[in-house]
């Protein structure tokens, strides 16, 4: 299957964008289904950094491990999923826009499933992914153009 793919416009400076959307400590203000974000070693904001990203899914809470596997500052970055039986690749990139003042965020989020996850992704990751990322999106919006 395809990735799932969303963009927004942001009344923002590219780097304000990245730095904010690039610290998994900010996850749970702008994403729906993130409870909370722990790190699990690596170095902070660096290729190799890994956390341990808690999410709700249906009525349940899901501990996921992410990696930090690609940052190119302040242009775009990678995060893959590194245990469970669904794990995100997530691809984000931060476009400048006109002068500079503004940015064009495009998130990427594809799967990899094992196990029972291979009936998950389809009839729930996908979907709950398809329904929550623009309205992310716009919470992203929301939270960096009020802090301007």
């Amino acid at each position: 299957m395809s990735a799932i793919e969303e963009s927004i416009d942001i009344s923002r400076r590219p780097e304000d964008v990245f730095a904010y959307i690039t610290d998994p400590s900010h996850l749970p203000e702008w994403q729906e289904s993130a409870v909370s974000v722990s790190p699990a070693g690596g170095v902070p904001h660096a290729v190799g950094e890994k956390v341990v990203v808690t999410r709700r899914i249906g009525r349940r809470e899901m501990p996921m491990t992410m990696e930090m596997t690609e940052l190119d500052p302040p242009r775009s970055w990678r995060l893959d999923g590194v245990d469970g039986p669904v794990r995100g690749h997530v691809r984000g990139t931060v476009e400048p826009l006109g002068d500079g003042e503004r940015s064009r965020v495009t998130l990427s989020l594809d799967f990899e499933s094992h196990g029972i996850g291979k009936l998950l992704v389809p009839l729930v990751a996908r979907p709950q992914v398809r329904k929550e990322l623009p309205r992310n999106e716009q919470k992203l919006k929301g939270v960096l153009e009020r802090s301007a």
